[in-house]
């Protein structure tokens, strides 16, 4: 294979990956077999673990010593920067975006759109997708691929953390946030688009349950209904 063939293949698993991480059909947590993914792509491990470590430096999955790759399960700390760093971000972009034209707007519209159908279907795996892709799709909009590189790794790792922290409420709330935004975008009000956007990922970073059990093991406990063990006796 030319290493143009090998980078394309590397390139292609990565975003297949991706994909699986933020429709939520890979949950966090989950392990990625090496020898599976080789045999499922028909490549040989060592692409599939090229893609990986792409995917790693991303802060997309992690690996661990003698045990494997896993998708990430950020922590709350990992959370609090990764929202600080999307205020930032959006914020920014707002604040020096031109406004948007007629197209653009008729796009933005249609990704509204597209939410509202997936939570009266009831697909939790789109929706999960369509939030986060909202503020990716406006800064795509806008043409600015450095940023909207960013963007879409900012928003892959937030997916994580509402997978893991978010309620479903909190999506609801986060689908009416966006419809605000869009509103502000259509009416060319770019600042009022921004102080909205501050405020959505306010809320949304104050609604995730970041409270962590005091027992790691406190989910298999409860499946094999075994009691916590305290000074090494059985309670």
């Amino acid at each position: 294979m030319s290493k143009g063939a090998a980078e394309t293949m590397q390139r292609g698993i990565e975003t297949t990956l991706l994909s699986a991480i933020v429709e939520g059909r890979l949950h966090p947590g989950s392990r990625l077999s090496e020898n599976q993914l080789a045999e499922a792509f028909e490549v040989s491990r060592t692409l599939v673990r090229e893609a990986l470590a792409r995917l790693e430096a991303r802060h997309i999955i992690s690996v661990r010593p003698r045990r494997g790759w896993f998708v990430n399960r950020p922590s709350p700390e990992e959370a609090a920067a990764v929202f600080a760093a999307r205020r930032a971000v959006e914020y920014g972009f707002f604040k020096t975006a031109a406004p948007f034209n007629d197209d653009q707007i008729a796009r933005l519209k249609a990704h509204i759109a597209e939410e509202r159908a997936a939570i009266e279907q009831g697909d939790k795996a789109q929706l999960t997708f369509l939030m986060g892709d909202f503020h990716t799709r406006i800064i795509a909009l806008s043409g600015n691929e450095p940023l909207e590189e960013v963007m879409r790794n900012l928003t892959a790792r937030t997916i994580l953390i509402s997978l893991r922290y978010q309620s479903s409420a909190g999506a609801l709330a986060s689908h009416r946030d966006h419809c605000d935004i869009a509103d502000a975008i259509s009416r060319g009000d770019m600042d009022a688009a921004a102080e909205l956007s501050l405020s959505h990922l306010e809320d949304v970073e104050s609604g995730l349950l970041m409270q962590e059990p005091a027992d790691p093991l406190v989910d298999l406990r409860n499946t094999l209904r075994l009691d916590p063990v305290q000074d090494g006796r059985a309670t």
